[in-house]
């Protein structure tokens, strides 16, 4: 199932399209062009849980949280406040795992119920070369990327590598940086250095997009453990911040 949730934006219709054709079954995806007040689809308790004041970055994360809250609506799950945990991954209801992201104009979420899969990871990026100062960070040798357009390659293997981490950290609490997680979109699917095997779906137009997902039912935690997530420090949530055209990020932002 997929959801716009942006009547008469062009842009995200476009996107919404692509997503639809690549998202899983079970995976329920969504957009929507990020716009001036989205910050007021925050609930209270998730405004107080995220920390920055910068209106640009409140904005966007009212954007996507909009999307997943409709997302979690249409699997019976209503007024859940998507909490920003203290690694800055969001907080997901018992039972279910998802994803956040954004670039400057356009906001983006996965849900799905852990019945169906284990955890999920997506990112959006510009559909830009990426800068190769850039890609000597994030690519390795072992990477594969022959396969795809390669005008974008770069890009997207620097939103699967994203992507892969969202979808791994909360399986494994591991810090990983890009040379820890080999990507093949040969084969649409991606290895962390812990051994976290997570498939690949991808979409390049009107933007990049890749969904990584982890397969397998997972039980979910107690509800006495939810929103307790494994903590990096300021030291190891440092090395996550690139500069990639035209954002600047961190594995976590929402």
């Amino acid at each position: 199932m997929t959801r716009r949730l942006d009547a008469g934006a062009s842009l995200s219709a476009q996107l919404l399209a692509a997503m639809a054709a690549m998202a899983p079954a079970g995976v329920r995806i969504g957009c929507r062009t990020i716009r001036e007040g989205d910050e007021n689809h925050l609930l209270p308790q998730e405004a107080r849980s995220i920390p920055s004041r910068l209106p640009l970055m409140r904005r966007a994360s009212g954007a996507a949280r909009w999307i997943a809250h409709e997302l979690l609506a249409d699997m019976g799950l209503n007024d859940v406040a998507i909490l920003r945990g203290s690694s800055g991954a969001p907080v997901w209801p018992h039972g279910v795992t998802g994803s956040l992201a954004h670039d400057d104009e356009i906001a983006v979420a996965a849900v799905a119920p852990l019945s169906h899969v284990a955890s999920l990871g997506i990112d959006i990026e510009p559909a830009l070369p990426l800068p190769d100062d850039i890609f000597a960070l994030v690519a390795v040798p072992a990477d594969r990327i022959d396969a795809t357009d390669p005008y974008l390659a770069g890009r997207i293997l620097f939103a699967a590598k994203e992507a892969v981490y969202k979808a791994a950290y909360p399986l494994d609490g591991e810090v990983l940086g890009y040379e820890d997680i080999t990507v093949d979109l040969d084969a649409s699917d991606a290895v962390t250095k812990t051994g976290r095997r997570a498939r690949l779906v991808y979409c390049v137009a009107p933007c990049v997009v890749v969904l990584a997902f982890v397969d397998g039912v997972r039980s979910a935690p107690p509800l006495s453990a939810m929103g307790q997530r494994p903590t990096a420090t300021p030291a190891q949530q440092s090395a996550f911040f690139s500069q990639s055209g035209r954002k600047r990020l961190t594995r976590f932002v929402l």
